[in-house]
């Protein structure tokens, strides 16, 4: 069987340590629950349960443990959101969990929101998805997830607070799409969003989980 010849060079394939383990996760595909707690919703505005809404970012955006982030072009409110990041095995099964940062343009999201634009510029830029490494597990944790900012806690809730739980939020994203192994499903932040500028060091955790950090450089 001949060889098949690329026109471009073939990106290499974007990996997420798992905990442990010699192995590392293959990123496929990053889905994201939007407002999936109720503090966060209500201060973007919101105040009801609507079913799980989601966006999407490259799979190429994920920051592995133990590297720092540029800071974006083309925004002058740069925002953390941390959350409870689900990885998929075959079959759209769980394989394990990692704490994640969506990062955000908050204010390329807002215009987008204004004039009822999508959110890829807002959302899926390079290195916008931060992450530690997946820990291998069956149960969703319900515990402590926070955020805090050069020391300076920011965001701090439970992961019991989420308004859809992670198996209302894998059960709705297999209707709109197939899920399969190597994708990864950001799940939502609690209340306290807010700006990050170079030099932050930006500290997670997610209770049973796992905690991050990286630099915004």
């Amino acid at each position: 069987m001949a060889m098949t010849e690329f026109a471009v060079p073939a990106p290499p394939r974007p990996v997420v340590p798992v905990e442990g383990t010699s192995a590392v996760f293959p990123v496929r595909r990053i889905y994201c629950v939007g407002r999936n707690y109720a503090a966060h919703r209500a201060e973007m505005g919101g105040d009801d349960r609507d079913p799980p809404f989601f966006f999407s970012k490259p799979a190429d955006a994920v920051v592995p443990p133990g590297q720092n982030v540029p800071y974006p072009s083309a925004t002058q409110n740069l925002h953390h959101e941390i959350e409870l990041v689900v990885a998929i095995d075959e079959g759209g099964s769980i394989f394990g969990y990692a704490a994640g940062v969506d990062l955000t343009r908050r204010d390329l999201q807002a215009k987008a929101k204004d004039k009822g634009q999508p959110w890829d510029a807002a959302k899926g830029f390079d290195f916008s998805a931060p992450i530690s490494a997946i820990r291998k597990a069956d149960e969703p944790p319900q515990g402590r997830i926070r955020l805090s900012v050069n020391g300076q806690v920011r965001q701090d809730a439970t992961v019991a607070d989420m308004l859809w739980n992670v198996e209302e939020i894998v059960a709705e994203a297999g209707k709109l799409w197939e899920l399969k192994a190597g994708d990864l499903i950001f799940t939502g932040t609690p209340e306290g969003v807010g700006p990050l500028v170079p030099g932050d060091l930006v500290e997670g955790a997610v209770e049973g989980v796992g905690a991050l950090s990286f630099r915004i450089v």
